[in-house]
């Protein structure tokens, strides 16, 4: 009895000597936040990276646009935009954006087929250490009405 008291009493020695703090240790000094590096070309900082269509009715316009900025110091070529299946079409800038200038990539997606969806558009630019940016779409489709007295076909 008296050796398991005294391993229960070491070990809680143990223990509460591990949790003291070294008193050779400097306290954690917090560091400023560092400011973003500016790099030496074009950049493309987009306005939102998601569009959500919501819950739209059936053959609803499916047109949208996805906004951004040139915020480097050179032109930004917009090379392409692929979008993830042939119900997702975008449509890109053909001339240069130039530093601090908007443009925009538009996105029709075919409203014409009914669920909830998810697609992407797949932007490739020279972009300095952004070459390829993902850009999402996503929403859900109703059911087109159906006219009195029939029934709707089941997929």
């Amino acid at each position: 009895m008296k050796k398991i008291l005294l391993v229960a009493v070491l070990s809680i020695l143990g223990v509460a000597h591990a949790q003291t703090p070294n008193a050779n240790a400097k306290p954690a000094t917090p560091q400023p936040a560092q400011p973003a590096q500016k790099v030496d070309g074009p950049q493309i900082t987009f306005e939102n990276e998601t569009i959500d269509y919501g819950t739209i009715p059936h053959n609803a316009d499916g047109n949208r646009e996805f906004v951004f900025v040139n915020t480097g110091n050179k032109p930004l070529i917009i090379e392409s935009a692929q979008g993830s299946c042939g119900c997702t079409v975008p449509t890109t800038p053909k001339d240069p954006i130039q530093p601090g200038q908007r443009g925009v990539i538009g996105v029709r997606y075919a409203t014409d087929r009914v669920g909830q969806f998810t697609k992407n558009v797949t932007v490739r630019s020279n972009a300095v250490g952004n070459e390829i940016k993902v850009l999402t779409i996503k929403g859900n489709v109703l059911q087109a009405p159906q006219p009195e007295g029939t029934t709707p076909v089941k997929s």
